[in-house]
């Protein structure tokens, strides 16, 4: 039998899964990241952890725009959930 290749359809959801996953490291890094930068010395290590942050997102983007609209955006989709959900676990620990 052989291997059928992924439809559109599975790449659009792969996308919303690849986008809520990303998002949700992208986003709750964010806040050790401020830290960081607050304390001021850790500032080479924050730097670097912002790029790292940043080049994951857009490699994830990248990838997904090349797979097609659907699945970027449903990227892009996964990464804004994961971002309500972010916020509001960190609304409810202050």
């Amino acid at each position: 039998m052989d291997a059928q290749p992924m439809t559109g359809h599975a790449y659009t959801l792969l996308g919303l899964i690849l986008g809520f996953g990303v998002g949700l490291l992208h986003f709750a890094s964010l806040k050790r990241v401020t830290a960081m930068y607050l304390s001021g010395t850790a500032t080479a290590r924050a730097v670097a952890l912002q790029l790292g942050r940043l080049a994951l997102v857009a490699v994830l983007l990248v990838f997904l725009a090349l797979k097609g609209a659907m699945p970027l955006l449903a990227g892009a989709l996964g990464l804004l959930l994961a971002r309500i959900v972010v916020l509001r676990l960190n609304r409810s620990e202050e």
